[in-house]
């Protein structure tokens, strides 16, 4: 759209029409869940201005899920939904944390269809079970699709008449405000990558669109996340690699997302109209910073050695806290375009994963990352050249930051086996269109991109990240 203003203007009505102008630019196009202007006055406009930190409760430890059951008890709950996948309810993360529930004396019933890379469909049986069993509280043991799809099921069913897009993101959904109190959700992490015991997001595939989406409210957030190391020494490597590239685009992504006070639109006029995810900010960049050190230090030495448990529990600490970070700054382009990558996939199918054709989730987000902060390197060449600098161990001038981020990254991709592009999962140049027009509805993360993302720039990275090596 282009504006024009008269010459015949007064300079004092010329300045009032420019400012008004420029607020329009501001709000036109920005995301439905960066923008609420609920009863914004006329006469004022104000940036944002503020900035929250919100997540849940942590406790770490080797063995802690085996307080479980005394954590329910003390709450008063009187009948737990468990919930859990097929896989994991015979290994021992689920057996030791029903047994807690036993030693308790705390009723349950055990929910264990959660589908990996979970999809309307899958949550909406979850939904279900949750609104027939109508529980009084929730615990989730499992890697971040089983955590996703407890934190839908405890909104849901706090919400029996609720339609299933009231609460998806906009413009998928209609992206409501939560406004119930939901029943207490212990989360119990079984892998070490996708932070969900600490935020408020909760992501599918919407079948469709072919496309991700999510729900992003703090209300959903657990109210405890149950770290434990013991539950991720059987994670298999595939797992490990993935869920750990996961991490590392959580932190480096939130570490270089657009800073808060300059998110698109105005201040919310009410705080509970403030998005979980407000660009990045000065507490969320001391989790983030630190994920990335730990990240550099045990990420390798995780994947290439299962035996080597200092490394995976550090792996584990490093996904609560890029969880924090991200959780309350947000993550931009590597995941915006993960979402149609992950969602369009024909054949592909993952060592260490269920047989059906799937691109997991860290690795469709990893797989743009060299492309992404190559273009996003000039919005904060001081933070991607301090990134750089801490995964590869040596100095990089901040000059040198859109060439040294990818390059280290790409190091950290072939060194951990990850296929060579997008043209190895099966893509080609003809699938851009595509996957452009998969990732532009996903405002909740585009908004606070550092870069302009719409669809020219976003076919770009696809096109430069069809081979990596």
């Amino acid at each position: 759209q282009h504006y024009y203003i008269t010459n015949n203007l007064s300079p004092r009505k010329m300045s009032k029409a420019k400012h008004l102008l420029r607020l329009i630019r501001r709000t036109n196009d920005c995301c439905p869940m960066h923008s609420q202007t609920y009863g914004l006055s006329n006469s004022h406009v104000r940036k944002e201005y503020a900035l929250e930190m919100a997540c849940s409760s942590i406790r770490y430890g080797p063995g802690v899920t085996e307080e479980v059951g005394m954590d329910f008890e003390n709450m008063g709950a009187k009948k737990v939904a468990v919930i859990t996948d097929k896989n994991l309810a015979v290994l021992p993360p689920v057996i030791k944390a029903v047994e807690a529930l036993e030693r308790a004396g705390v009723q349950f019933e055990l929910f264990d269809n959660v589908r990996v890379e979970p999809t309307d469909s899958s949550f909406k049986e979850c939904i279900e079970f949750a609104r027939r069993l109508n529980p009084d509280a929730f615990l989730a043991v499992g890697g971040g699709s089983v955590i996703d799809t407890a934190k839908a099921a405890n909104l849901y069913n706090a919400y029996p008449e609720a339609d299933f897009l009231d609460f998806v993101n906009a413009p998928v959904g209609r992206g409501l405000p939560v406004t119930r109190t939901l029943s207490p959700l212990i989360a119990v992490p079984t892998t070490a990558g996708t932070g969900s015991e600490t935020t408020g997001v909760s992501v599918f595939d919407y079948e469709p669109l072919k496309a991700k989406t999510g729900i992003a409210n703090r209300a959903i957030r657990p109210t405890l996340g149950i770290v434990d190391p013991e539950n991720i020494l059987t994670m298999p490597e595939r797992v490990t690699a993935y869920s750990g590239f996961d991490v590392l685009c959580h932190a480096i992504e939130s570490y270089t997302a657009l800073p808060y006070t300059d998110r698109p639109g105005p201040a919310p006029t009410n705080p509970k109209f403030r998005p979980a995810y407000q660009g990045s900010n000065p507490l969320s960049d001391v989790w983030s910073r630190h994920a990335c050190f730990i990240t550099a230090k045990y990420f390798k030495r995780a994947v290439k050695d299962p035996e080597d448990y200092e490394a995976r529990q550090n792996m584990h600490l490093a996904s609560a806290m890029a969880g924090v970070g991200f959780g309350n700054a947000g993550v931009h382009l590597c995941h915006g375009l993960s979402y149609s990558i992950s969602g369009l996939n024909r054949n592909y199918r993952a060592d260490n994963y269920p047989s059906e054709k799937l691109i997991p989730h860290g690795l469709s987000v990893c797989i743009t990352a060299p492309a992404v902060f190559a273009a996003t390197a000039d919005s904060s060449p001081d933070r991607h050249a301090e990134i750089a600098e801490l995964l590869g161990g040596k100095p990089v001038r901040k000059e040198d930051a859109g060439k040294a981020l990818p390059d280290v990254l790409r190091e950290y991709l072939h060194d951990l086996d990850v296929p060579d592009g997008l043209g190895a999962l099966g893509y080609s140049d003809d699938d851009i269109p595509g996957l452009v027009a998969g990732a532009l509805p996903q405002k909740r993360v585009l908004c606070i991109s550092p870069i302009d993302a719409t669809a020219e720039p976003i076919a770009e990275i696809y096109a430069n990240s069809m081979k990596n090596y």
